[in-house]
């Protein structure tokens, strides 16, 4: 027998559920892959705040950031690379699978690295897609946003990702960005039709 209460209760429950669907947003996660000052961290932010203009959740995983607070100690090896790669990767498909737009520009230089984040969000059945922000070392080179070339060439360091340590480059990434071509607003908004066609955004 159903009780005012009872049937109140059942009322509550199904009105919460349907709220939840109906506020519930797909996530996902845009892996903003390129060499050094190839432009993916001021794409990403431009990307942002459209995103944000639209009402959306979104987080940029800053690979600095994410170097000083969550991967603290890691040198820059292949397989301290890897184990970087694998953390941001974990917390972007955490931010996607809750329904938030985690852009990462990240080099993420090698291929395996790579292809274990985007199994990862498979295995979730979480939203990826790979962008590959393909600008020139030429470019890249006179960019040089924060000196590591001109440091390179000095003598100062080494393992510079496309100069003297392994880039490889995405062989069909989901969206391919000649940024050295097109302004930043032009190539954020290549990333935001990706998204809109694959009912992302």
């Amino acid at each position: 027998m159903t009780t005012p209460q009872t049937a109140q209760t059942a009322l509550t429950a199904t009105t919460a559920t349907q709220s939840f669907q109906e506020t519930h947003v797909t996530g996902a996660t845009v892996w903003l892959t390129g060499l050094p000052s190839a432009g993916k961290t001021t794409i990403a932010h431009e990307l942002a705040r459209t995103l944000h203009a639209d009402g959306r959740r979104v987080e940029v995983l800053d690979g600095d950031e994410i170097r000083e607070f969550l991967s603290a100690g890691l040198g820059f090896s292949r397989e301290d690379r890897h184990t970087n790669v694998q953390r941001i990767g974990f917390v972007a498909e955490l931010l996607a699978r809750n329904g938030v737009l985690a852009l990462v520009p990240v080099i993420a230089p090698f291929t395996d690295s790579r292809e274990a984040v985007r199994k990862l969000h498979q295995g979730g059945g979480t939203a990826y897609l790979e962008v590959h922000v393909a600008t020139p070392v030429e470019v890249c080179s006179v960019r040089d946003v924060k000196g590591l070339y001109a440091k390179q060439a000095a003598g100062e360091i080494s393992g510079l990702t496309g100069v003297d340590d392994p880039y490889e480059e995405p062989e069909s990434p989901d969206l391919r960005i000649e940024s050295q071509d097109q302004t930043v607003r032009e190539s954020a908004a290549a990333v935001h039709a990706l998204l809109n066609e694959r009912g992302l955004a």
